[in-house]
């Protein structure tokens, strides 16, 4: 089964491009992120006319997240937990069936720029990085849940997380930005240390591997990247792996969204 997930940054700018990758690629699911869509003004029939079930946690013109499955999803939940007051579309759960039943989480973590510092140098209370970290608090209380229940789960997606400095081209020039502050990075080794598989690490060990390009300044003819979207794997999920990839060559295509692709294959 090939799950993948990609930041589309917008549904609609993506109507020509996104189709053609489902059509190359073939994937059995994908976590779709950005789709800048409410529900209802999501295009649903233009992947169920490709076999796939759709559900979506839109919100108007920012965030949001989808699931594209060519199999039933079951049991889906909207909203990462913690917080009944945060009203940013950013996180679907569903399960599927293949010989056995996988939890999908579909997320786009938040960005966390500008970072706001205090006298102390602690994150401003309210500002966006505070909303990034404390977002991640939740994310990982809701992925130990998830592992307590000793099934596959994959939680995959756009995590504005530069993980390593191999993950950038260019680190020097991340090293004060939320993707890579050490507070971030620190934080996502300690949902990691829960005991989650970070898919592709897993199977690559060599720097210079991408998911996003920004428009500006030639990033993508110089291959100035980072590596943000990740899969993360239960044990259970983890060994189910059988391969992990980035679809590098979607960023080349006629109007590419600025990430690209990541998928897996478990033996499903």
């Amino acid at each position: 089964m090939k799950i993948a997930t990609f930041n589309i940054n917008g549904i609609k700018a993506r109507l020509a491009a996104l189709p053609e990758w489902l059509d190359q690629a073939q994937p059995d699911v994908v976590l779709l992120q950005e789709i800048k869509s409410v529900d209802e003004a999501f295009p649903r029939e233009l992947f169920e006319d490709r076999g796939y079930c759709v559900e979506t946690h839109g919100q108007k013109s920012f965030n949001g997240v989808a699931i594209l499955s060519k199999l039933p999803l079951e049991d889906v939940d909207r909203g990462l937990p913690g917080d009944g007051s945060d009203e940013q579309a950013r996180w679907i759960e569903a399960t599927i069936i293949g010989k056995q039943a996988v939890r999908l989480c579909g997320l786009y973590l938040p960005n966390g720029n500008p970072v706001e510092l205090d006298s102390a140098g602690q994150p401003v209370k309210g500002g966006k990085y505070d909303y990034k970290l404390r977002w991640m608090e939740r994310m990982q209380q809701r992925a130990a849940e998830l592992l307590a229940s000793e099934e596959p789960v994959v939680m995959a997606g756009d995590y504005n997380i530069i993980p390593q400095a191999e993950d950038a081209k260019r680190p020097e020039a991340w090293r004060e930005d939320a993707l890579f502050r050490l507070e971030s990075r620190a934080a996502f080794r300690r949902i990691l240390n829960l005991g989650y598989t970070e898919a592709f690490r897993a199977r690559v060990r060599e720097p210079g591997h991408y998911s996003f390009w920004d428009y500006q300044a030639g990033a993508w003819n110089r291959n100035d990247g980072i590596r943000i979207d990740h899969l993360l794997l239960s044990p259970q999920a983890a060994d189910l792996m059988r391969d992990c990839g980035i679809d590098k060559a979607v960023r080349g295509g006629d109007k590419p969204s600025d990430h690209v692709p990541v998928w897996i294959d478990l033996d499903l």
